[in-house]
């Protein structure tokens, strides 16, 4: 049967497998992530600037429990002390059951503590001691306001370099986009500067145009801001379809299959909630199911 859904196989394939974040001080969406999310889900927990980290103890320990996978937060410039990330590491994997985390830097001009970068928090072997030895970085498709692209990429190469000597299982994270042109163009130059780390791709889940404008003033991408107010129509579309038309272009890139590029899943930023965007993936399976009966 044809598709009359506007929906594309490739899409419908790219949504079989993807990570989720929230914020593990609202019970509500921790509650829906373990009440909606199949088991061997990734849930990432956000680790918001000035809150403590150890917040995130009861409910990872919680989604683990359910045959859920959770990702916790660690921002390099927000530990306080060596002794804080040794309790957090030997709390999350033994009260919590957490095997894997994403290192970040941390948007904050001067360190809290002794911790500068996520390489230095790598170097720590704290979290490897502790037997968590799956990492995952940040990737940034529209570059960081803050740091220089050559930075960014000797960065990376540390990291890579580092992982592979220490056998640490590495993937990326990359920053959410509103367009699909410099996530394939970043992962196109990571390729070709031979980076084989498998990346997830990061995308904003549906939400009003005021909600995804605000978050990308916060996150400094600025191409994508300015394809929300350069282009009103795909503006329109973005906020009442979510990111699929992003998705159908990712899919298009490649030479073949539903994972061009080495991207390995989709990440979801919920801005606009947990359960709008779980319903919007739902919503998106359920039409491309409909469209081939």
């Amino acid at each position: 049967m044809a598709n009359n859904t506007g929906t594309s196989p490739g899409v419908a394939e790219m949504l079989r497998g993807y990570s989720i974040e929230v914020n593990p001080r609202q019970r509500k969406a921790v509650d829906a992530a373990l009440e909606r999310l199949g088991r061997g889900t990734e849930v990432f927990l956000s680790w918001i600037p000035g809150t403590d980290p150890m917040d995130a103890i009861e409910p990872a320990a919680r989604l683990r429990g359910a045959g859920l996978l959770p990702v916790p937060h660690i921002g390099a410039r927000h530990l306080e002390s060596a002794a804080q990330l040794a309790e957090l590491a030997a709390r999350l994997a033994g009260e919590s059951g957490v095997d894997r985390i994403l290192v970040v830097g941390g948007d904050r001009a001067t360190p809290a503590g002794p911790y500068d970068s996520s390489l230095a928090v790598m170097q720590t072997g704290i979290f490897q001691k502790a037997g968590i030895i799956r990492m995952a970085i940040a990737g940034f498709p529209e570059g960081n306001p803050n740091i220089s692209e050559r930075a960014l990429d000797e960065a990376l190469a540390a990291r890579v370099s580092f992982a592979r000597q220490h056998g640490i299982v590495l993937t990326m994270v990359t920053q959410f986009a509103f367009a699909a042109k410099p996530i394939v163009e970043y992962l196109q130059r990571l390729r070709a500067r031979g980076f084989d780390l498998p990346v997830q791709v990061g995308l904003a889940g549906p939400a009003g145009l005021i909600t995804l404008a605000r978050y990308a003033v916060r996150c400094g991408i600025g191409n994508s801001l300015h394809v929300l107010s350069e282009h009103p129509s795909f503006a329109k579309l973005l906020t009442e379809k979510g990111p699929e038309p992003i998705i159908r272009e990712i899919a298009a890139a490649g030479s073949g299959g539903a994972w061009p590029l080495g991207i390995a899943g989709l990440h979801f930023y919920v801005f606009g909630g947990f359960d709008k965007t779980l319903d919007w993936i739902s919503t998106v399976r359920q039409n491309t199911a409909s469209a081939y009966r």
